[in-house]
């Protein structure tokens, strides 16, 4: 069923997804793939903790703060928003 990468293909997927949930839930990923190409993984799923989501906002924002560059004028931007 798995190969030793732990892909599997869409249809044996969908044939043992019960046996995916078991690995999953026992820490595997798998990764799903459709005519050898990977088009979705199956990851344990990992309840955050808040001040993880926090951080990574203040991340995202800092990304794009660094993005930015010059003087930065809001009206400018909400006046370009319009005209589309």
């Amino acid at each position: 069923m798995l190969t030793k990468n732990n892909t599997i293909g869409t249809f044996d997927a969908k044939t043992h997804l019960s046996q995916l949930l078991e690995e999953v839930r026992n820490g595997n990923k798998i990764t799903i793939t459709k005519r050898g190409k990977p088009i979705a993984r199956l990851i344990p799923f990992r309840k955050e903790k808040k001040h993880e989501s926090i951080k990574e906002i203040l991340e995202t924002f800092d990304s794009i703060r660094e993005s930015v560059k010059g003087k930065v004028n809001i009206k400018t931007y909400i006046a370009e928003g319009r005209k589309y």
